[in-house]
């Protein structure tokens, strides 16, 4: 019986989607799998200054700190990839304290003002001791979700950010929380423009208009943990 379902389950792994075999895989590493498909690890557990940095600084702030395989946050301000991206897959795992608020941003550009001007956010928030009315996995202030399938304050949570350039140069998107789809949408398409003509994004010129752009993790004034960040670039779609 311990054998038939330990191959049940090995059948299962094999078929899953990435994200979901992400969910499976030991914290902070890439499997045969996922290093075939593309994954590049963003960070390992030890050091995140490798491929993040401040946001409009050269270097990681002090603020964020490497704690048991995580990246923490106690100050310091936004932090973003030192690369950027256009049409990419991320998958992350996020553990809030209570009460917290944070954010992870896309197609961030340094500007002038903060990331979110530039770059679309999806929330990470605790939704049951939280005061914002956006929820976790929400594209913020945009798209809601209708389900809610986040953990409790102390566990992690695994997110994915899907993003691909479409053949009218619009970009498909769509968000995953826990193995399950909470949101999609079109950035550039006529929802999307109208949508944001009604927000408070509509009078920041830049905000989404970047083709690429540096991947943000929020420094919101709480605490917020992250780990397992990976992110694998994709071709355009036909």
């Amino acid at each position: 019986m311990k054998n038939t379902l330990l191959i049940t389950l090995v059948s299962a792994l094999a078929l899953a989607t990435p994200a979901l075999r992400a969910q499976f895989a030991a914290p902070n590493t890439l499997s045969d799998a996922e290093a075939k498909e593309g994954w590049k690890l963003l960070f390992d557990g030890k050091d995140a200054s490798v491929n993040f940095r401040g946001y409009k600084k050269e270097a990681l702030p002090d603020g964020w700190k490497v704690e048991d395989g995580a990246l923490v946050r106690h100050g310091g301000g936004d932090i973003i990839t030192k690369e950027q991206y256009e049409s990419f897959e991320l998958s992350i795992e996020w553990k809030i304290s209570e009460g917290g608020n944070s954010g992870i941003m896309f197609k961030v550009q340094e500007t002038d003002g903060p990331p979110y001007k530039t770059g679309p956010e999806a929330q990470v928030q605790d939704n049951v001791h939280g005061h914002d009315p956006q929820k976790a996995g929400w594209m913020y202030a945009l798209y809601p979700a209708s389900v809610d399938t986040t953990k409790p304050v102390g566990e992690w949570n695994h997110f994915v950010l899907k993003c691909q350039r479409t053949a009218k140069g619009t970009y498909a998107c769509e968000h995953w929380m826990n193995g399950t789809k909470y949101v999609s949408y079109e950035i550039g398409s006529d929802d999307w423009n109208e949508k944001v003509a009604k927000s408070k994004f509509g009078k920041m010129e830049g905000f989404g208009k970047s083709a690429k752009g540096h991947i943000c993790l929020q420094d919101h004034g709480n605490e917020v943990a992250f780990r397992s960040i990976k992110i694998r670039q994709l071709n355009a779609l036909n």
